[in-house]
């Protein structure tokens, strides 16, 4: 069959990735000293590279002596004179792609610069690296008899000066070879429709009758499109609409609250999942192991990593360290160099390594989204886990939620109110919620420390959310589909409050 041949041959060649990624494997400390010293070397005569002195730079110690830790509101002038049509200023080729990026506790948008090399070196070979890996691990994968649905953002035009910018997915579907197209489904013009409600429709009319091997997509809105799917056949699973799917690549969100839902829509016991990590400003780590909850940091995208201890962390004052002296199960703020003119910038992202031979992480949580009102640094990675083991006890599934203070009042003590749209409701949220509370002392000491004898904290507070009431904030925030998700801990009670009136 013709399908089968290409299937083949398509194989083949994405299996040959798979040596090179030997060396940075092997010698992951060298390939990152030579990318650092090799980026210093093309950007040298650029605006940022005159103004901090990257000609006189021979060494890691030397970059980290000459360059300040970058924010996004550091480096915000640069990245708009270059959307006003400036070139040459912090990188040397032309910049005309911007990845627009709203963040999840900023109302105000960033507009990521994407060059040609980050989309060529980094975006497009993750995207190929991605299939390489999962291929490697599963001879018998079928993958290019089909296509794969891919669930992206919405595109736009920066018109005044011959730059675009749109979402990062928009700006790879605009940009991305014709074969990985022809793989593909929805059509380039049905993907980067912008009203997201409509474009869910299109999506379904056009794939429920292709064959869908592969799933990508942010799972909270992934399962939205999926159970539409669902609506639209009248069938009870997915299989029974594309039966030859095999692999969702997801990202985006921690996947740990959507896991057990997926199961039930997608019934296949050898189904694969693939978790991936990148932003607007890269592609960073990818699953490389079958049943995994670990991701390989790819070394050879034209990003240089740096690493700041979370215990030590304040902004841009903060000291970083190099990948060479990182250790494992310590909480760290991400910091990059990159081949789009970002220079130690940071993410806003925080991960663990669990493994340094190779270095392998997981994702913990964001530098802003923790809680830390009362000393009890309770951040995304504990509310998960935590989340996680309530479930498993009450047999209760999980939609989406967010976490919040609630401030002392005279003599009323400091507590937690935690806003959660389940799937299925457990049966008693009393016992619910003393789960929760328990697993949150199990896994965070401080958390612990601070609810011995409700002295500093009480007992966190669960609200049943109403059915669609985060869809709901969402479409009032313009923020429908896409990269945008809901901010899941604040030490701020704006969101909880935006929710409250929304009931």
């Amino acid at each position: 069959m013709p399908f089968q041949f290409i299937n083949s041959i398509i194989s083949w060649f994405l299996k040959k990735r798979k040596h090179q990624m030997e060396l940075f494997l092997k010698y992951p400390i060298d390939v990152q000293q030579e990318l650092l010293l090799k980026l210093i070397a093309i950007a040298k005569h650029t605006e940022f590279g005159k103004t901090y002195k990257f000609s006189k730079i021979k060494s890691y110690t030397d970059f980290a002596n000459y360059v300040p830790i970058q924010k996004y509101e550091t480096f915000e002038p640069l990245i708009e004179r270059c959307r006003k049509g400036e070139q040459n200023l912090f990188w040397p080729t032309k910049i005309k792609w911007f990845a627009k990026s709203s963040g999840t506790t900023n109302a105000k948008s960033k507009f990521i610069p994407v060059s040609d090399e980050a989309l060529e070196d980094c975006h497009f070979k993750a995207g190929k690296d991605m299939l390489c890996l999962y291929i490697n691990n599963n001879e018998a994968a079928q993958l290019f008899t089909g296509k794969g649905l891919r669930l992206g953002g919405s595109s736009a035009i920066y018109e005044d000066n011959d730059t675009y910018f749109g979402d990062l997915s928009a700006i790879i579907i605009e940009n991305m070879p014709f074969w990985a197209d022809y793989s593909s489904a929805p059509k380039q013009e049905v993907a980067l429709m912008s009203e997201w409600e409509t474009k869910m429709e299109a999506i379904i009319d056009e794939t429920i009758h292709e064959n869908i091997t592969s799933l990508a997509g942010v799972p909270s809105w992934m399962l939205v499109l999926l159970n539409k799917v669902l609506e639209k056949t009248g069938k009870s699973n997915i299989l029974e609409v594309w039966p030859n799917l095999e692999v969702y690549f997801h990202g985006g969100v921690n996947f740990n609250p959507y896991r057990e839902q997926y199961k039930k829509l997608i019934p296949k016991p050898n189904f694969k999942y693939y978790e991936t990590y990148n932003a607007s400003e890269g592609f960073f780590a990818i699953q490389d192991k079958n049943n995994s909850h670990e991701l390989l940091l790819m070394l050879d995208y034209g990003i240089f990593y740096e690493f700041i201890p979370m215990s030590e962390y304040d902004g841009e004052n903060s000291k970083a360290i190099p990948l060479a002296q990182v250790q494992k199960d310590v909480n760290y703020a991400v910091v990059i160099t990159t081949n789009g003119g970002l220079w130690r910038y940071l993410i806003g992202d925080t991960v663990k390594f669990t493994s340094t031979d190779p270095y392998r992480v997981k994702i913990t949580g964001r530098t802003k989204h923790h809680i830390n009102v009362f000393g009890e640094e309770l951040i995304i990675e504990n509310a998960e886990e935590a989340l996680k083991l309530a479930c498993e006890k009450t047999k209760a599934t999980i939609k989406d939620y967010t976490v919040a203070p609630i401030f002392m009042a005279g003599k009323e003590k400091g507590g937690h109110e935690w806003i959660i749209e389940f799937t299925k409701k457990p049966k008693d949220i009393h016992f619910f919620t003393e789960m929760l509370d328990n697993a949150l002392k199990n896994c965070n000491s401080d958390y612990e420390a601070k609810r011995y004898n409700n002295m500093t904290l009480a007992m966190p507070k669960v609200q049943e959310a109403r059915e669609g009431l985060f869809y709901d904030w969402l479409k009032h925030k313009g923020k429908l589909g896409g990269q945008h998700k809901v901010p899941r801990l604040s030490n701020k009670r704006e969101l909880v409050e935006e929710l409250h009136n929304l009931e």
